[in-house]
């Protein structure tokens, strides 16, 4: 069975950095709830950051850039934590290739999860279309992601995967 990496906040765990969850569509995911595809994870709560935290947003580019050093996250503070982001999203990784994912919905907006877009690095709400660091490892490693959002194009996905699986005896992330 294929299984989907979900962002424990949009499970309803209050554990985002302002000590919220994020609200979305449960119908899918409870129906992948039931059939035991479902595994929860928060790649910040992974790399170590307390609940509530700081906000922290991308500068100088998206997640891709900032796993090969070109772009940074900060605290509002000014505090550097772009190693704990990436720590986060190795994690992510290595999680997602023990319990056999195929595909992540993700919080967008998130410097590690969105995966549509992440915040400018300006603390003002301005936004830059991009990946966060987990959300562009886990695609680096052929684990596609799709924002809350987006639910409805990830069940096709999904479908399609295991129907590919279907015809070939088997699925294999080859992450």
């Amino acid at each position: 069975m294929i299984r989907v990496m979900v962002s424990s906040c949009l499970l309803g765990q209050r554990i985002r950095f302002n000590g919220l969850d994020a609200p979305s569509d449960k119908t899918i995911l409870s129906r992948w709830q039931a059939e035991g595809r479902l595994v929860n994870f928060c790649p910040e709560l992974a790399a170590g950051f307390p609940v509530p935290r700081p906000p922290a947003e991308t500068v100088g580019g998206d997640g891709n850039l900032v796993l090969i050093g070109q772009a940074r996250v900060l605290e509002d503070t000014g505090a550097d934590v772009t190693g704990e982001f990436v720590e986060g999203a190795n994690k992510a990784l290595d999680f997602a290739r023990k319990k056999g994912v195929g595909i992540a919905i993700l919080t967008d907006g998130s410097p590690s999860c969105g995966s549509t877009y992440v915040y400018d690095g300006n603390f003002g709400g301005g936004q830059v279309p991009g990946q966060g660091v987990t959300a562009a490892l886990l695609e680096q490693n052929g684990i596609r992601v799709f924002s809350e959002d987006r639910i409805g194009d990830a069940l096709v996905h999904l479908e399609s995967l295991e129907n590919d699986a279907a015809g070939n005896g088997e699925w294999k992330n080859e992450g």
